[in-house]
């Protein structure tokens, strides 16, 4: 939080990347977590306060989230909504502590969603932030870790894949996925086999929607290509119907 009597205004930093706090969309809701990165929280520690009493003091408050480092997103005026509550989260040395939790929510009901391939990468850093940690680190937040999960609009792009190429690369391939060859793992409704389109060049990378670049496969290596992306399968696929 940083506060500027000049301008009367305090500006609250959602980190999303880098940071101990617990903080969390529900609902349209921000619960944020205050001040205080050792020990217990105090609702009268600086700019807790502050936001506490956001609703009487003339402070204009505004939101800022990041998702990938010293990148800042601008998320507009918010407001306190509700009464500050205490919960339990880690300090910077991992030890329990109680922290206060400000349920905030935009002013400006218009506001621009955010894409969803920058909540995308966050996610992925804190996956590797949770494989870094050892097993008795990762059971205790685990353990704590809040059951009703963080929710959020995000704003996707969407690609209108031809219907036509899609169903010729799954006849091409015979019932068979076309980086491992095996039989598709199951039968559809309709007594098809099930197998999965997948544009070899990605479509948000720049690949093209046609029969050379897209291939039917399993669901195990649809996802292979998806999570690893190897080189040397996708030149596999790219080989297989090159013309």
């Amino acid at each position: 939080m940083r506060r500027s009597l000049k301008t009367k205004t305090l500006v609250l930093i959602s980190n999303h990347v880098d940071s101990i706090y617990d903080d969390r969309w529900i609902d349209g809701v921000l619960h944020y977590t205050g001040m205080g990165t050792e020990g217990d929280q105090s609702l009268d520690f600086m700019q807790n306060k502050t936001l506490s009493e956001s609703a009487t003091n003339a402070v204009d408050v505004h939101l800022f989230e990041v998702f990938r480092a010293q990148e800042y997103v601008y998320a507009g005026p918010v407001v306190l909504i509700g009464t500050p509550y205490e919960e339990t989260q880690p300090d910077r040395n991992g030890s329990d502590r109680r922290v206060w939790v400000f349920p905030i929510k935009p002013l400006q009901t218009d506001a621009l969603p955010i894409d969803k391939a920058v909540v995308d990468a966050s996610a992925e850093i804190k996956q590797r932030r949770a494989k870094r940690l050892t097993d008795a680190e990762l059971l205790k937040r685990a353990q704590k870790a809040h059951r009703l999960p963080g929710q959020r609009v995000i704003e996707a792009t969407q690609y209108d894949r031809n219907p036509w190429i899609a169903e010729y690369a799954k006849r091409r391939a015979a019932g068979k996925c076309d980086l491992c060859g095996a039989p598709a793992p199951f039968t559809a409704k309709d007594s098809s086999p099930y197998l999965e389109n997948h544009h070899i060049v990605w479509l948000a990378k720049g690949g093209e929607d046609s029969a050379e670049n897209t291939v039917a496969l399993c669901p195990n290596c649809h996802r292979k290509m998806h999570v690893v992306d190897s080189d040397i399968d996708r030149a596999i696929l790219l080989e297989k119907y090159r013309q």
